[in-house]
């Protein structure tokens, strides 16, 4: 079972799926806390109200101060919107989500919908999430899960991201249980 610290920057979509998913029993995970680099984000309110502990830290040794007191052996970035450098003991156990299949619509300055309006001005027909290890350069890291979908031309960039959203309900999750499943280092070391 993993022990997760969710980092996140907004509204906390992405803790919901993971809480939800988690009670169901379909997680293979515990949340041990939620630390958020924006004090008024949304996600907050959310870990409170379900019970994680829950922090306002800025910068990476504010955030990896407030690690160093959980039991954590997983941290997702689920919509953190900082280039993040984890302590050593974890260096390689950072998950994030992306957005667009990498290596399309990556790397710095492509995130939310800033990557939904690329795919739509370049004519995309697919699109789709990735899940990958992070690294201390964007969306470099190697891929633990990839989903696509397809687009219609009529699709807005709004229609795209609700699409990818809810390949991201699955694809999180499908990579915490393939991590859980066969381990962090087997994915750095394919």
């Amino acid at each position: 079972m993993q022990k997760l610290a969710v980092l996140l920057s907004g509204s906390g979509r992405t803790l919901d799926n993971f809480h939800d998913r988690i009670s169901a029993g379909s997680l293979k995970a515990e949340i041990q806390v939620v630390i958020s680099n924006a004090s008024d984000a949304l996600g907050l309110e959310k870990a409170r109200k379900y019970g994680y502990p829950s922090f306002h830290a800025v910068g990476n040794v504010a955030v990896n101060e407030i690690l160093d007191r959980y039991d954590v052996n997983l941290i997702t970035l689920a919509g953190y919107l900082k280039l993040y450098s984890p302590p050593a003991l974890l260096k390689r156990n950072v998950l994030n989500i992306h957005p667009s299949l990498i290596p399309a619509f990556c790397g710095d300055g492509f995130y939310g919908h800033h990557v939904h309006e690329a795919v739509k001005k370049r004519g995309c027909k697919i699109s789709g999430c990735t899940v990958h290890f992070a690294n201390e350069r964007y969306d470099e890291g190697p891929i633990v899960v990839q989903k696509c979908v397809a687009l219609r031309d009529s699709d807005t960039p709004d229609d795209i991201a609700d699409k990818v959203f809810s390949l991201e309900c699955e694809a999180f999750p499908e990579a915490i249980n393939l991590v859980d499943e066969k381990g962090v280092d087997s994915f750095w070391n394919s």
